[in-house]
């Protein structure tokens, strides 16, 4: 196990598994609870637009990818807001223009064939330095965003209608997550690749819920399995010569099988026990 550390490497993708996995946990859980899956992968798969414009018009991919997760993110915000009864068809076509539009962009790019596989399913081990201090400051900003507005969020998500009542900018919240989202999903690209963002923002999260009795247990724990999750993905597939990103959403499916197959009355002790 010691001998993997002795590559930069490795150590730069357990590095950039442990910080996509704050963000995950914490913004994973809001995702979960707000029922915000399909909102999630919506942005994921519409900033696979931003990244073939990126690579059109020759700026970074990580900007590109930012800027189209930004816009899809507030967009789908305005839709799921003022038009709910057919916020899903919309998203849908969002989150498919988007894909299409990176595609045909990447297509048209002069002289370059982008190696597709490592925006969609990831590049962990290719993961420089430069990136690592970006994810630290991304995961330092949302857990600081989160710890800010905890008591609000948390009103949010247990009942709209009672927080709006009561002061709470609930709105203002909202398209807020929503841009947390966005960030999260721009950080876990590179980790997982875009199509498998989705499970590792809403697999930890969704067992977490089972064995939790508030929030805010349900975010720590949540982070604690992403840790695990990606840890334990990173070391497989190192040692099974393995692509990464699929390994880890392997490992959490696994995860996912296993707390699924367990008896609730047993996850319910488990939860009354803890609180």
């Amino acid at each position: 196990m010691l001998e993997i550390l002795q590559y930069d490497f490795m150590r730069n993708a357990l590095l950039a598994g442990f910080l996509v996995s704050i963000a995950c946990g914490i913004i994973g859980a809001m995702v979960v609870v707000n029922r915000l899956v399909f909102i999630s992968g919506g942005i994921a798969h519409a900033s696979y637009g931003g990244i073939g414009l990126a690579f059109f018009a020759g700026f970074p991919p990580s900007l590109g990818a930012g800027l189209a997760a930004l816009i899809s993110a507030l967009t789908m915000g305005l839709v799921s807001h003022s038009r709910k009864h057919r916020a899903d068809t919309v998203i849908g076509v969002i989150w498919a223009v988007g894909m299409s539009m990176g595609i045909i962009l990447l297509d048209l790019t002069p002289g370059y064939r982008v190696d597709l596989m490592s925006y969609l399913f990831g590049s962990i081990l290719m993961v420089p330095t430069s990136a690592l201090w970006t994810m630290a400051g991304l995961s330092l900003f949302i857990t600081a965003l989160m710890l800010i507005f905890y008591k609000d969020f948390l009103a949010m998500s247990h009942d709209e209608e009672f927080a709006r009542a009561v002061g709470v900018p609930v709105t203002a919240l909202y398209f807020l997550l929503l841009v947390m989202v966005a960030m999260t999903v721009v950080m876990t690209i590179q980790v997982v690749g875009l199509i498998l963002v989705i499970a590792l923002l809403t697999i930890p999260s969704y067992i977490a819920e089972k064995y939790s009795s508030s929030l805010k247990q349900m975010m720590l724990l949540a982070v604690v399995i992403s840790i695990i999750f990606t840890q334990t993905g990173i070391l497989l597939a190192f040692y099974l010569d393995l692509t990464t990103g699929a390994t880890i959403v392997l490992v959490a499916a696994a995860a996912f099988i296993i707390s699924g197959l367990l008896p609730e009355r047993m996850i319910k002790d488990k939860a009354k026990h803890k609180s």
